[in-house]
């Protein structure tokens, strides 16, 4: 994020560390993530740097977008495979199957994950992986992770759900798709909700990961919801629905290079160039003159993370605990050291969420007469709860639960 903002900036502070990119090589690690409403200037910006600033730029992932022109307008050029002969690569490294279940019930779906002992459930919000769990939650070995969990939380639940793969005990755990982001576990079958190809292939990777069945035994069981409640946001419902289209009409495997490659550039050609590029950076900067770019308009409008997010400290542990007294401290002077720490216990929060928490004085400012309002912490550890984390999704609940000690 900071990469690609700091290009469009228009402060000579976020300015100054641009000159070291010339010359360099820059790793763009799971290159899909690139928000597609910002595509168009994220691949100037990329095309530009290894034009005219000696800059080779390696897009590193399993499911590589379609930026190659001319599919893709404006897209890049001279493109060259690092791994040879990837899809012969592909064929020798693959190790699970992939198979569409069509529609299911939230019963149908509880009963297969009570069913299996060891499986990986994925959903597409919080609220219904918060339902999924509640339905299996007597279950042996049954788990939830959401991002309503600090950090150390969910590392917590995770070590606990690799020993029990480890061991062959039954494990049985319920995500959203922040699993799909790196987290190192090992499912013999992997159920995920209708999703993009891409996020489709990132739940792959939590299937078989370590090689040790066989493919056709390592299932990845993609199913569609009835229940209207859980329906996926429109931009979400977009890539599930490009996906379902190009699964059915593919002869080889789904995560194949040349599957992923149709689902881009299908989806890149059904979205079009305007939604690529939705504040019109490319059309600002060709109607501009080379000596009145509109720097301050492009930093305004350049935000790949538009939604503020504001964070909660969660007093999970004495640790957490321990960073929050010495805030208080009057002798400590500098907190620099003591925000790293306290990272880890951080729930970020959408500000309508975090005004509720404010306004019912759940969520109140650490030493304000020090730190001010830089350090906000859950003051009412019944709203945090071990299997779901911080609930702030009604205000009204938060106001009931605040009263009850």
């Amino acid at each position: 994020m900071q990469f690609f903002e700091s290009l469009f900036a228009a402060r000579p502070s976020r300015c100054r560390k641009l000159h070291n990119i010339a010359g360099s090589v820059v790793v763009l690690d799971e290159a899909q993530t690139m928000p597609p409403k910002l595509l168009r200037p994220c691949v100037a910006a990329i095309d530009e740097l290894a034009r005219n600033y000696r800059t080779s730029v390696v897009l590193c992932t399993a499911t590589q977008p379609a930026l190659e022109a001319p599919a893709f307008e404006g897209g890049l050029t001279g493109v060259r495979e690092l791994a040879p002969q990837p899809a012969q690569l592909f064929k020798k490294l693959e190790r699970v199957h992939v198979r569409l279940v069509g529609t299911v019930s939230d019963e149908q779906l509880a009963a297969e994950i009570r069913e299996r002992d060891q499986v990986l459930c994925i959903v597409n919000n919080r609220r219904h992986a918060r339902a999924l769990y509640q339905a299996i939650a007597n279950t042996p070995g049954a788990h939830h992770l959401t991002t309503l969990m600090c950090a150390r939380h969910r590392s917590q639940v995770l070590d606990e759900v690799r020993q029990r793969l480890n061991a062959g005990e039954p494990c049985r755990l319920v995500s959203t798709s922040l699993i799909e982001a790196g987290v190192d576990v090992d499912f013999p079958t992997v159920l995920r909700a209708e999703a993009g190809l891409d996020s489709i292939a990132q739940a792959a990777g939590r299937c078989n990961r370590e090689g040790r069945r066989a493919a056709a035994a390592s299932e990845v069981l993609v199913f569609a919801t009835e229940n209207d409640d859980w329906v996926p946001p429109v931009e979400l419902k977009q890539y599930a629905q490009t996906a379902h289209e190009v699964l059915r009409h593919i002869e080889s495997s789904p995560l194949a290079p040349e599957s992923i490659h149709r689902y881009f550039s299908q989806l890149y050609w059904q979205k079009g160039s305007s939604e690529l590029d939705v504040h019109d950076i490319m059309g600002k900067l060709a109607r501009s003159r080379l000596d009145s770019l509109p720097m301050e308009t492009l930093e305004r409008k350049f935000r790949m993370i538009e939604n503020l997010q504001m964070p909660v400290i969660i007093p999970w542990d004495e640790e957490a605990k321990k960073h929050l007294k010495e805030l208080h401290d009057p002798q400590t002077k500098y907190c620099g050291g003591i925000a790293r720490k306290l990272q880890p216990y951080l729930v970020p929060v959408p500000q309508y969420g975090f005004d509720a928490l404010h306004k019912a004085g759940a969520v109140i400012p650490v030493a304000p007469d020090q730190w001010g309002d830089q350090f906000m912490v859950l003051a009412h550890e019944g709203l945090y709860d071990k299997h779901f984390g911080l609930n702030w999704d009604e205000p009204s609940v938060i106001r009931t639960e605040f009263l009850v000690h």
